[in-house]
């Protein structure tokens, strides 16, 4: 069997990918592919529409909110959030908590003023920053809710008057939060809600009007509201992904059914590792993402025998990210907790083995 727990493009639920497979062939029994099917017929009209009104009940987002499915992936979002919403006589304030947030301050700079008002980059990331005063008169704060990377994860939403715009990646739709409370929130699919090259955008009606005139069509969300997501030819596969992954998650009882599945998988495997001390946990307890859990070992023959075992018994995705290094352990919304049961009695058993 084999377990996947890649950081993305990650795993999805099988039964997404069965009705996927068969929509490639045959969509909704019409003898044409999902891959061929035009997306301004009523047909795909309608998956759009269905895919919105989900994400608004799912999310429970108010009657002033709009959802967009857009091109591309997160990093696009970048530097079209300060396209749209920072000039150069305005500024930003931006959290510097791992690798996608440095690359979003990066873009910004291109735009306007940018205030990094904190950073955890004197110890890899590896902690959330904060202490940090939320300034007055700021156009936006941006900050990403789950470090892929690093393995954390903000576990609240910071109390401000200032619009808050979040890259929400990495742990969209993973647990119950007030998404109301944000201006703007953007998440590539590829983790929790689909298939990789469409973005999930959820935006204030009011914030959107605030947003540059004169940029280009393309750019402007705006825009893409007025066309429901259909400035152009859309993804059409993908967003189809989205949707049934989307169906699947209310099916299952949705956010508030998800969040007590991924407390359990966390909980397991960090309680696991905190036991055996071949093992480090360099991030603080408050701080550890219940989406991609990061560990070491001082070891580093013992780490690629670990690995060796992993790969062995289809643990697929474990290595850690290049900059982190050790072991990285992604359990997004569809990684069944019997995967995470495999994981821990593999470590358990690797443990007792090489440790005297």
């Amino acid at each position: 069997m084999i377990h996947n727990f890649n950081a993305g493009p990650s795993i999805l639920p099988k039964e997404v990918f069965e009705e996927a497979s068969r929509a490639v062939l045959n969509f909704n029994d019409t003898g044409l592919s999902i891959l061929e099917f035009g997306h301004r017929t009523p047909m795909f009209e309608s998956v759009v529409s269905e895919a919105v009104e989900l994400v608004k009940e799912l999310m429970h987002l108010n009657s002033n909110k709009e959802v967009m499915f857009l091109h591309g992936g997160a990093s696009t979002q970048f530097f079209q959030v300060p396209m749209n919403f920072l000039t150069k006589d305005k500024r930003a304030a931006y959290l510097d908590g791992g690798v996608w947030g440095s690359k979003a301050i990066k873009e910004a700079k291109l735009f306007g003023q940018v205030e990094v008002l904190a950073s955890s980059k004197d110890k890899n990331y590896s902690y959330i920053p904060t202490g940090y005063a939320l300034p007055e008169g700021a156009a936006y704060f941006h900050y990403t809710t789950n470090n892929t990377i690093e393995g954390t994860q903000m576990h609240g939403i910071p109390a401000t008057e200032i619009p808050l715009i979040a890259d929400m990646s990495s742990d969209i739709l993973s647990a119950e939060m007030d998404f109301n409370k944000f201006s703007f929130i953007y998440a590539g699919a590829q983790k929790n809600i689909g298939a990789a090259g469409v973005n999930l955008v959820v935006a204030d009606k009011d914030f959107l009007e605030t947003g540059n005139k004169g940029i280009p069509s393309m750019m402007d969300y705006r825009q893409h509201v007025a066309n429901g997501s259909m400035l152009n030819t859309p993804p059409v596969f993908a967003i189809y992904v989205c949707l049934l992954t989307l169906r699947w998650l209310k099916k299952i009882g949705g956010v508030t059914a998800i969040e007590k599945i991924n407390h359990q998988k966390a909980e397991l495997l960090y309680s696991t590792l905190e036991s055996i001390p071949l093992f480090h946990l360099p991030v603080p307890q408050q701080d550890r993402s219940k989406m991609n859990a990061v560990f070491t070992m001082q070891d580093p023959v013992l780490e690629k025998m670990f690995l060796a075992r992993c790969e062995a018994e289809g643990m697929i995705g474990i290595k850690g990210h290049r900059s982190v290094g050790g072991f990285r352990v992604s359990m997004y919304n569809a990684m069944p907790l019997e995967s995470v049961v495999a994981l821990t009695d593999l470590i358990k058993d690797f443990s007792n083995k090489y440790v005297q």
